[in-house]
């Protein structure tokens, strides 16, 4: 049967909207990041208050505990492997320590799987770019987070955690004082790097990102190259008061 013009048209057009709605079904948008100036993550347990122009009177100041490290050059990278501080993330509470550690940066805004444990979407505002991330499903967060040390466990091998027990290298390495979920790609960045080497694109992070930096450092008896100690110094100068965390002098 001959269709009319106007029948044909109908048919097209439904055929257009069948085709992209069968796309929008097999291919959901997963992910979007949105950058936000100058914002950085809340991390549960760990201060980000950029400002701090009031911290209490007994709060212990980065920029003191900086003064309380040694400083020297780095050892020889000779032994290093990640396996020389831990093999996996351990259980926290039946859970994965990853995902406790996702949990704390989104906060609220995560969704869990039925296990009570795995983070299957959310959103929240990542601190080493200051961009905010929304995630529509698990697998994202694989493909666009990671886990990352504070204080990167290869520089802690050249200054200082060689020289410590298997069970103190491992305290530090699944320490949450020293773990932050971030954007993988500024992760990748940042490898190995101290601070005098890279620092948070987000420059509304570095005070606290330094003073973290500082406080495992003290906590675990490591020191600090002389670039990577007038580098952080010289940050510290724009918050003299910003915080030490889970440190007393």
């Amino acid at each position: 049967m001959k269709l009319s013009r106007r029948a044909r048209r109908i048919v097209s057009v439904l055929s257009l909207l069948i085709f992209v709605g069968g796309w929008l079904i097999v291919s959901p948008k997963s992910y979007e990041t949105v950058p936000v100036e100058n914002q950085s993550a809340e991390p549960l347990g760990v201060s980000t208050n950029t400002n701090n122009q009031n911290p209490s009177t007994d709060a212990t100041r980065a920029a003191d505990v900086l003064e309380k490290l040694e400083i020297k050059g780095r050892a020889p990278k000779t032994g290093y492997a990640r396996t020389e501080f831990y093999n996996n993330w351990p259980s926290v509470g039946g859970c994965s320590l990853r995902q406790v550690i996702i949990k704390r940066e989104l906060g609220d805004a995560a969704k869990l799987a039925d296990n009570g444990c795995d983070v299957i979407s959310g959103e929240f505002t990542e601190s080493y770019t200051g961009s905010k991330m929304v995630f529509y499903q698990k697998s994202d967060f694989s493909n666009k987070i990671q886990i990352d040390h504070i204080v990167a466990l290869s520089d802690a091998w050249q200054k200082g955690a060689q020289n410590k027990t298997k069970e103190e290298r491992y305290q530090m390495a699944t320490d949450p004082l020293n773990l932050i979920a971030v954007d993988a790609s500024a992760n990748k960045q940042k490898s190995d790097g101290d601070a005098a080497t890279w620092l948070p694109p987000n420059k509304a992070f570095r005070c606290q990102y330094v003073a973290r930096q500082v406080s495992v450092k003290y906590k675990y008896g490591l020191w600090v190259s002389q670039a990577e100690h007038d580098t952080i110094s010289q940050i510290l100068e724009a918050c003299p008061n910003e915080p030490a965390v889970g440190v007393e002098l």
